[in-house]
Formats: C-alpha cells, sequence, structure tokens
C-alpha cells in the first residue's frame, strides 16, 4: 500500500481553524493533547480497516504512521506557515492578500497581555530555526524552499 495524502490541504486549513480561535489559555494546550486530536482527524480521513472475518475496527497508530509516512504533522503544518509568510512577502504590493496582510487597524488593542498574531508565531519559528537573514532568503525563492523542506525535519520547531 502507497502513501496516500489527503491531508495537505486539509493540515492547512486545520492550523489556519486554530489560529484564529486560539486563546492565550488555548495557545498553552500541550503537545500531547494536539497529537490526540490530529491522530482523531486521520482516523476520520483514512476511515476504518475491514479484516477478513468482515469485521471492522479503528486504525491503529502505526498505520497512520505508515499511510501519512511517519511525517511530524506540527512540524508539517509550522512549514506550511513558512511557505505561505515567504509566498505573501514576494507578492506585488498592490495584490489584495499583502495589502491585507499589511493592513493596520485604526483601533487600539485592549488591554492586559497582547494576543499573538499569526506573524509573531511565524517569526519566532524563524528565530528557532536560527535564520538571521530571512528577508533575504524570502526574496530568493528557491534558498527559501530549501528552509521551508528543513523546517519539515528539524527537531528545533
Amino acid at each position: 500500500m502507497h502513501a496516500v495524502e489527503p491531508a495537505d490541504g486539509f493540515v492547512l486549513k486545520f492550523e489556519l481553524m486554530l489560529s484564529h480561535y486560539r486563546t492565550p489559555r488555548q495557545r498553552a494546550f500541550n503537545f500531547l493533547q494536539f497529537v490526540m486530536v490530529i491522530r482523531k482527524v486521520l482516523r476520520r480521513i483514512y476511515g476504518p480497516t475491514k479484516e477478513n472475518d468482515g469485521t471492522w475496527r479503528i486504525k491503529s497508530n502505526e498505520e497512520l504512521n505508515r499511510l501519512t509516512g511517519n511525517k511530524n504533522t506540527i512540524n508539517y503544518i509550522k512549514a506550511q506557515r513558512l511557505a505561505w509568510f515567504g509566498h505573501v512577502h514576494r507578492m506585488a504590493d498592490n495584490s489584495m492578500v499583502k495589502k491585507v496582510y499589511e493592513w493596520s487597524p485604526a483601533l487600539t488593542r485592549s488591554l492586559g497581555r497582547p494576543k499573538n498574531r499569526w506573524e509573531d508565531d511565524v517569526k519566532s519559528d524563524i528565530t528557532r530555526m536560527k535564520i538571521t537573514n530571512w528577508k533575504d532568503c524570502i526574496r530568493n525563492r528557491i534558498k527559501w524552499k530549501k528552509l521551508v523542506e528543513k523546517a519539515k525535519t528539524s527537531l528545533k520547531l
């Protein structure tokens, strides 16, 4: 059986969904809970396994790992986020996406600890990977793509 990847687009949508609805308390939920949620979603995507005797059972973690090619889902999400960050920075200034990204609301932020923004998370990933000249790297697509691929397997993220 070959590795099927239906989760490519799904993972990005899932990460976007989480980034919009996370509160500071939810940002601190632990790594194991996140992995359990991802596994639950993957079990739903891949469905149950039919045994030779006609009974159905849920897929084991080993089967899910084999189907997804043993990818670290969290690193994959962060790498996709880095790829989109580079894509937005390379866009023309008159692009609607870039205008929305650079838009700054006229309102003031509420009192208290400021909420982390998507850009803050990406920049912290960049500093964790020890990339100092990220603005120059973004302009060079090939170099940025290598950094994104490196992020998928990096233990620093």
